[in-house]
């Protein structure tokens, strides 16, 4: 196993440390914690598409992790944040439940649009668009959660701008995940 895929292991492993951390208020400063252990799990995922790339040391088994990896981070990551601890700070409030709804549901057309077209031999590789919406959903949680921490309140001052990040977020989700589908529409199209 090459240096980019331990990387890709390493970030589901620190899956469940940060959910682990999140829900543990007795653990001091468990929300900064958290969002520590999740900057330097989504760190990962820049590290080792960097070092693949650069390196040519792009394998199947990282093509088939490294986004599986990505999305279970940033989605166990929205889901926790619609619970509130046992004596923690309420994250996001009811409606992120819908905006987090979408985002999953973005996700999953995605990827069977994705497993489609790997069908037909094609590969479809994340545009800009998708690549900006990880950092902006990245940010937020790291924003939400550090804002959690220090101002406890769903209106803090700190939680309205990590709330303003998500949303840019999920309509930067919504934007990607149709582009992706009509620049590649042909897909689809029933082979004759």
């Amino acid at each position: 196993m090459n240096l980019p895929n331990k990387l890709t292991v390493l970030r589901i492993i620190f899956i469940p440390l940060f959910v682990a951390a999140y829900f543990l208020p007795v653990l001091p400063f468990n929300y900064l914690i958290a969002a520590v252990i999740f900057a330097l799990a989504a760190f990962t995922d820049f590290l080792d598409g960097f070092i693949a790339r650069k390196y040519d040391m792009v394998t199947d088994l990282g093509k088939f992790l490294d986004p599986i990896a990505d999305k279970v981070l940033v989605s166990s990551a929205l889901i926790i944040m619609l619970v509130t601890p046992k004596g923690g700070a309420e994250i996001l409030p009811w409606y992120g439940a819908i905006a987090v709804a979408v985002i999953l549901a973005r996700e999953l057309i995605v990827s069977g649009f994705r497993m489609v077209a790997a069908g037909k031999n094609k590969v479809l590789a994340a545009d800009k668009a998708g690549k900006i919406k990880t950092v902006f959903q990245d940010i937020s949680v790291l924003v939400l959660l550090t804002g959690a921490q220090f101002q406890a309140g769903l209106y803090t001052p700190v939680n309205i701008a990590g709330l303003c990040l998500f949303f840019i977020a999920v309509a930067l989700t919504v934007f990607s995940g149709a582009e992706c589908i009509i620049k590649n529409a042909g897909v689809l199209k029933e082979d004759k």
